[in-house]
């Protein structure tokens, strides 16, 4: 078993219940020097990375994380994660799927947090007027069967 298994998990469970109000508990599983890195977003530290998190809950409403898998090697720890949210002013409710790559520490705290996602298919084609800019591109880019 992998040593970043226990704290991959640990760091699930915090992911998993995170709301604005238990921010505290997730930042206390970062080294200082987290980096946090999206497809929007490259934050370096706690407070550029928690700035990353209070914007979401400022601009979503009801964003949740659901955490479905969590693996580990001896390099690092994946996270697979599905987000659910509405668009401030919106009534339907978004949802992404991702993947959370976490690198530890020696302390076993996350000094790197790494999510990759598709935004092309999971956001852009969800926004008007983006919409048809992407389904085209995808077309143009898509192999011929």
């Amino acid at each position: 078993m992998s040593r970043w298994l226990h704290p991959a998990r640990a760091y699930a469970r915090a992911f998993g219940e995170l709301t604005p109000e238990t921010l505290p508990d997730l930042v206390r599983l970062w080294t200082e020097d987290v980096v946090f890195k999206d497809p929007f977003n490259e934050a370096h530290g706690h407070a550029a990375s928690l700035a990353v998190y209070r914007h979401m809950y400022a601009t979503t409403d009801a964003p949740r994380f659901q955490v479905l898998d969590v693996a580990a090697s001896e390099r690092a720890a994946y996270l697979k994660w599905r987000m659910s949210f509405r668009p401030k002013g919106k009534k339907e409710s978004w949802t992404i799927e991702g993947m959370s790559e976490l690198l530890f520490a020696e302390d076993g705290r996350v000094r790197v947090h790494l999510d990759h996602w598709d935004a092309a298919s999971q956001l852009y084609e969800k926004v008007t007027g983006l919409s048809a800019i992407m389904r085209f591109i995808r077309r143009r880019l898509a192999a011929k069967a």
